[in-house]
């Protein structure tokens, strides 16, 4: 029943995911990161009841729609707390690229490593994975994973920015190299891929690279 739309938005090519039980209109969006109005025209056209906002991470590529879908849509945002320094510099990091945002409200709950989260019918687990972002998480269940930014197709998150661990990141890698093969991966940029793909050509994750240390 799991239904999956991304829509790829704003200068950074971001991936929001809206994400659907098709069997009771409930739904979540997974980083709303730009292009809000595009984003509520969406979750309407669909006829989703969207439920909740899930945060990966707090950089401000995954959370600048938020402000603007919560007018047209109030739902509660849910993030991992140790991305909240990161969260709340959004504007501020924006200003930096000379981009418009609107800094989103305080997230409504926090999220840890282990959480069961419920989308109608659907279940899901919050698995912690640090490393591009302190407090980055992932959203695992019904065959897949909304990644955000620690695994691409053929590559892996950042660690030179601020806050980021290679070391916390590699470790991460490890839990993303864990599940089963055919877990499909939606990941925060580019294109969906699959663990067992990534895990045949992604040296980051097969072991053939090492991460980067600074």
């Amino acid at each position: 029943m799991l239904k999956v739309q991304a829509i790829t938005v704003g200068p950074f090519q971001e991936n929001t995911y809206l994400v659907m039980d098709a069997s009771t209109g409930d739904a979540v969006l997974v980083d709303p990161g730009d292009e809000p109005a595009r984003l509520v025209a969406t979750v309407e056209q669909t006829g989703a009841r969207l439920r909740a906002i899930w945060i990966t991470h707090g950089h401000l590529d995954h959370i600048g729609g938020i402000a603007g879908v919560l007018r047209a849509m109030p739902v509660p945002v849910r993030m991992h707390p140790l991305d909240q320094p990161l969260y709340d510099e959004g504007a501020s990091q924006a200003a930096h690229y000379g981009l418009p945002f609107e800094q989103p409200p305080a997230p409504d709950g926090e999220l840890a490593d282990g959480d069961d989260l419920e989308l109608g019918t659907l279940r899901f687990r919050v698995m912690h994975v640090p490393g591009h972002a302190p407090g980055h998480v992932a959203f695992v269940g019904e065959g897949v994973v909304f990644g955000g930014d620690c695994l691409f197709a053929g590559s892996i998150g950042r660690t030179d920015l601020l806050l980021s661990d290679p070391l916390d990141l590699e470790k991460s890698l490890a839990r993303f190299a864990a599940l089963p093969g055919a877990t499909v991966v939606y990941p925060g940029h580019g294109p969906a891929t699959t663990v067992a793909a990534e895990l045949d050509e992604n040296p980051f994750l097969n072991g053939v690279a090492r991460i980067p240390r600074r």
